[in-house]
């Protein structure tokens, strides 16, 4: 990514060592995509991590949809 700015590095990159990942991988149906938490069982897919074409076909994974999911902890 490529960034073009007049402000300092500093300036941009300020805070970012201390920034948490507001996304998750999980797994649904044999689909990986990144998904952002919005509760214990709600998550709003941001992008799937899939080599399938196909699997980026079909709207029940598409951006923004908002998925039902168990946390599971190993």
């Amino acid at each position: 990514m490529i960034h073009y700015t007049v402000l300092p590095l500093d300036a941009v990159m300020d805070g970012i060592e201390t920034m948490e990942a507001s996304t998750i991988e999980v797994t649904m149906n044999g689909i990986t995509m990144q998904v952002q938490p919005m509760n214990a069982t709600q998550a709003s897919i941001v992008r799937i991590l899939s080599p399938n074409p196909q699997d980026y076909l079909n709207p029940l994974y598409s951006p923004g949809r908002v998925i039902q999911f168990q946390l599971v902890l190993q």
